[in-house]
């Protein structure tokens, strides 16, 4: 399943504007501008915030086609290279966290990215029961060991460009967010 949408600030519903194809960058809403007098104050800016989604099986398989779809959304928001960089190597190590560590008790996993008021944030969730333990910082992580330095590397990272890394639990599943500030594009 693949969505993706600009929805201008405000609208309720993704059902306002039509999913694109898979790979499709999200539509630029059309702005029109009218000359006003100068003594007019001038039009607020359209506030506009985009979103992308899929939902797919938890495969080694799935992990390189969701960050190719992700690359091509972003490229399509023109997000900022550090920005993208970061998000690309998040999607790698959380999808391929939950084929990991989650496949075999969760059915889909869900891939969400989205952009809007000075932010983009990415969202990789699964049906597992577990949350995932958040390394400290400062920890020290055995050298020899050959995993579990995924989520450090990923939070230093979101840290480095002023964003966070966050874990959430609910009742359908456990959701590792990335934050991102980044400026608008023009």
């Amino acid at each position: 399943m693949f969505t993706t949408a600009t929805l201008p600030a405000g609208v309720a519903s993704a059902a306002a504007v039509p999913a694109q194809p898979a790979g499709a960058p999200a539509p630029v809403p059309a702005l029109t501008m009218a000359l006003a007098p100068a003594s007019a104050p001038a039009p607020a800016p359209v506030r506009v915030r985009s979103f992308a989604h899929w939902a797919v099986e938890p495969t080694a398989v799935a992990v390189p086609l969701v960050r190719a779809r992700v690359r091509a959304v972003l490229e399509g928001w023109r997000v900022a290279a550090e920005a993208v960089d970061v998000l690309l190597l998040a999607v790698s190590e959380l999808a391929g966290n939950v084929v990991q560590h989650a496949a075999a008790a969760t059915g889909r996993m869900r891939v969400g990215v989205a952009f809007g008021g000075g932010w983009l944030r990415l969202e990789v969730a699964d049906q597992g029961a577990g949350l995932p333990r958040l390394p400290h910082p400062a920890a020290e992580v055995d050298p020899d060991a050959e995993s579990g330095r995924g989520l450090l590397i990923v939070q230093l990272l979101a840290a480095e460009v002023g964003g966070e890394l966050s874990l959430v639990a609910g009742e359908f599943g456990t959701s590792v967010r990335v934050c991102l500030p980044v400026a608008p594009t023009v």
